[in-house]
């Protein structure tokens, strides 16, 4: 396996810098396999999706909600610094795993401030076995509340243009705060797409995957099982693995809910840190249909999708381009299935 297995001319002009209005107005790709040598899709919109599930079928998504993670702070010689808060390590959540531009020239135990807030932030140095730094936020406070006032929704650096609302990169469904970065491809659901699922016999269930440090990292190896996984807190009830045992077919939206089923049989553990890194040969356990957004060349993300529809995803991924569709986290989804036909 090499790296180059997993990569893709990807124009700039195809990368989504504003999300579709109303959210499930965003166009859909459905794979249906393959069917005398040629690829089979069909051109939807996510409002479509009730279109292919059915009574008695699990679908799955990742509730975790984006904190306003990213903080623009200064040295004490004016110098711009920027920082974005990944994991915290304390109980109190004053020391975080964050990354940190430009964290290289940094001093160990300088301190930075917030101009407009007065709040300060220490740098204590590289993480060990990481490239994250740590800091330690000076609030005695709710850290939350502070990051509310002082702090900023992340947005891939790819996103060059403001969002209308922050609220955009949030799922309709987001609960606890704690990701660095949104499960992209739950930004299309609305609460009226939900309820028509519901009504369609279809249930819904919750699972949580913080997002973290991976979701900003490319594969830098030649070998992409040479790759080193971050960990990310992952957790899954006993209900929701309940429900995927009686279900007739599990559909995660996106690769952070499959990344969290998946973990919790891999591991036989219901919620915990896991470092699972899914590719080729994988022994998929839960997870039958995927809705994901379109990825980045070189990605772990691409790796996944490998690994569940095989090399079909070349085929989509070229057939997506010349259609027309918008790529990456604010960009169109599509459906894959693993179980789809592969005609002769």
């Amino acid at each position: 396996m090499k790296l180059s297995d997993f990569d893709y001319e990807l124009p700039l002009d195809r990368i989504a810098q504003i999300p579709s209005e109303p959210r499930d107005a965003a166009r859909l790709l459905v794979d249906c396999g393959r069917s005398a040598g040629s690829l089979r899709v069909e051109h939807r919109q996510v409002h479509d999706l009730p279109d292919y599930l059915r009574a008695g079928d699990l679908l799955v998504v990742n509730d975790t909600k984006v904190i306003p993670g990213r903080l623009r702070l200064q040295r004490s010689s004016g110098g711009a610094v920027e920082v974005l808060l990944l994991d915290p390590l304390t109980p109190t959540s004053t020391r975080w795993t964050a990354l940190v531009r430009p964290g290289g020239r940094l001093r160990e135990g300088e301190v930075l401030h917030h101009a407009q807030s007065g709040t300060e932030v220490i740098f204590h140095g590289r993480a060990e076995e990481s490239d994250s730094f740590i800091v330690e936020l000076c609030f005695t406070g709710d850290i939350l509340e502070l990051l509310n006032k002082i702090g900023e929704i992340p947005l891939p650096p790819y996103i060059t243009s403001a969002l209308p609302s922050s609220d955009r990169y949030q799922t309709v469904y987001s609960r606890r705060p704690a990701s660095a970065a949104a499960p992209t491809a739950g930004l299309h659901f609305t609460a009226r797409l939900l309820q028509t699922l519901s009504d369609r016999g279809i249930e819904i269930a919750h699972v949580e995957l913080v997002v973290g440090l991976d979701t900003f990292q490319p594969i830098q190896v030649e070998d992409p099982l040479d790759h080193k996984m971050h960990t990310e807190f992952y957790s899954v009830s006993e209900h929701v693995m309940e429900q995927v045992d009686k279900a007739q077919r599990v559909i995660a939206v996106g690769t952070t809910a499959v990344r969290s089923l998946e973990s919790a049989i891999a591991r036989d553990e219901l919620s915990g840190r896991t470092n699972l890194f899914i590719h080729r040969g994988f022994d998929w356990q839960a997870v039958d249909m995927m809705m994901t957004n379109f990825h980045l060349p070189r990605t772990t993300l691409l790796l996944m999708i490998d690994a569940f529809i095989g090399d079909r995803w070349r085929d989509i991924y070229a057939t997506a381009l010349e259609s027309g569709y918008r790529f990456l986290s604010l960009g169109d989804a599509m459906l894959l299935d693993r179980h789809a036909t592969e005609g002769p």
